[in-house]
């Protein structure tokens, strides 16, 4: 009985995803809940996995865009099992050994040995490719690929889900392959002799011969390398459904908002102190580690009940106030920037903070992040310090009205009681919607912001 394998729905909004990845070969066996291929919309990346059992029916190749909904390839449950696979494949193994006899004369019974001596070494040939496989699983469309240009995949570094090899990295090697090829390298034929690949029955007097041809190639390479070299190279790829929709939301959020950004500096030195100081306990007791972004988030939603236009929407000619926190975390990844919203942050401690953002992580990274996560959102704090970004103006997360955006730590002097003291500075910015947001408001998030994570225990107090 053969059963459908669909297209998955995401969201009311959304009416087609690109097929990205397949993770199993067409005819292979899959488990129920087994990872069948990677859909990418332009809003989510998802694993999608088997309902059932049975052998997988590819319909649908990777890289083709498909509506929601359409069947991308049929589960046959009641086909092979490993097991059986392997059973008929022992049966086929001793088969020549009991035919061969009957269907050959005495004469002949020379040849069906060689030819299972042959087929014996081809079987036993055929494992020790499989191992050099094993760089990491290998989509059907990378191994052609790499088949037909004779790439070796231990060269290709994996950048797919679980290590898998993908058609893009496969293309990677082969463009910077070429890149080498139109190079002249005067050491190639003293290489190959080094190595020993000539081959054992070449006289000396065909050895010589290839060197001259090589001289004379080259000659002509180092004339192709010049021509080449004075080309300009270019690459085109079409965008993402995910990519697509991050340009259109951040032009969106450029051409309807009247941005503007404030700025101002934090000295973290009480809460690098105190990370410091209970970082071990924290993690023995919560089972995650302490970091920065609970104590900047936390210090957001006291900002903002002193503040809440900072936390409201502008919606045609009325203004929207939400008595809720949904903060949204920026979270870079290899498909772009995603921002999951932590729901009701006000009622969460600092072990719950940290924990959300992990779940968040794990899912983006796992390709499991769904659609609910990504809306709601009040206000979103993005660090760019973690890529080293030292100033920046975030652009607005619509129909978000504020965002904040941490930076690089870094040591600074700066003047404490009249006195010159290096400390570990942070510039922190905040980008707001100026149609709602007045300049005294936005001036005095910011700077409650910084007062609570120059004092941590004004968070605890609520002061």
């Amino acid at each position: 009985m053969a059963h459908d394998v669909k297209v998955p729905s995401v969201g009311e909004s959304v009416t087609e995803a690109l097929l990205v990845q397949w993770l199993k070969n067409d005819g292979d066996t899959v488990q129920a809940d087994e990872p069948l291929f990677v859909i990418e919309t332009d809003k989510v990346t998802l694993e999608v996995t088997a309902d059932t059992g049975g052998t997988l029916n590819i319909k649908v190749k990777e890289g083709e865009t498909v509506a929601i909904g359409t069947v991308v390839a049929e589960i046959e449950s009641g086909g092979k099992t490993e097991k059986d696979t392997s059973d008929t494949a022992r049966e086929q193994e001793s088969e020549p050994e009991n035919t061969a006899p009957k269907d050959s004369g005495p004469s002949e019974k020379k040849e069906p040995k060689g030819q299972e001596k042959k087929s014996e070494t081809e079987n036993k040939e055929i494992p020790e490719k499989d191992e050099g496989d094993k760089v990491g699983n290998i989509s059907p469309s990378a191994r052609r690929l790499a088949e037909e240009k004779q790439i070796d995949l231990s060269d290709v570094t994996p950048s797919g889900p679980g290590g898998r090899i993908t058609k893009g990295d496969v293309l990677l090697v082969l463009e910077s392959s070429q890149d080498r090829a139109v190079e002249p390298d005067a050491s190639e034929p003293d290489k190959a002799e080094s190595d020993g690949k000539t081959d054992p029955e070449t006289s000396a007097s065909d050895k010589a011969e290839p060197d001259k041809a090589g001289s004379d190639k080259g000659e002509s390479d180092q004339a192709d390398s010049g021509k080449v070299g004075s080309e300009e190279r270019v690459t085109r790829k079409p965008m993402t459904p995910i990519r697509r929709k991050i340009a259109e939301h951040l032009l969106k959020a450029r051409q309807n908002t009247a941005m503007l950004t404030t700025f101002n500096e934090i000295d973290m030195s009480r809460v690098m102190a105190l990370r410091q100081a209970y970082k071990e306990p924290f993690k023995e007791k919560h089972q995650v580690s302490l970091g920065f972004m609970s104590f900047f988030i936390k210090a957001c939603i006291e900002a903002l009940k002193q503040n809440p236009q900072v936390n409201a929407f502008v919606d045609g000619k009325d203004i929207v106030y939400h008595h809720y926190y949904h903060v949204g975390v920026a979270i870079g990844s290899g498909k772009g920037l995603v921002v999951p919203v932590i729901r009701h942050a006000d009622q969460l401690d600092f072990a719950g903070i940290e924990k959300a953002i992990v779940a968040f992580v794990d899912k983006i990274e796992n390709n499991r992040l769904e659609l609910a996560d990504l809306e709601g959102g009040t206000f979103t704090v993005s660090n760019g310090g973690v890529y080293g970004s030292l100033l920046s103006t975030p652009i607005l997360n619509s129909p978000q009205s504020g965002i904040l955006g941490m930076h690089k730590i870094e040591k600074r002097p700066v003047v404490v009681d009249d006195e010159v003291v290096i400390r570990p500075m942070m510039y922190v910015a905040l980008s707001y919607d100026h149609r709602i947001v007045d300049g005294r408001e936005a001036v005095t998030c910011l700077k409650k912001i910084k007062a609570c994570v120059e004092n941590p225990e004004r968070m605890l107090l609520e002061v």
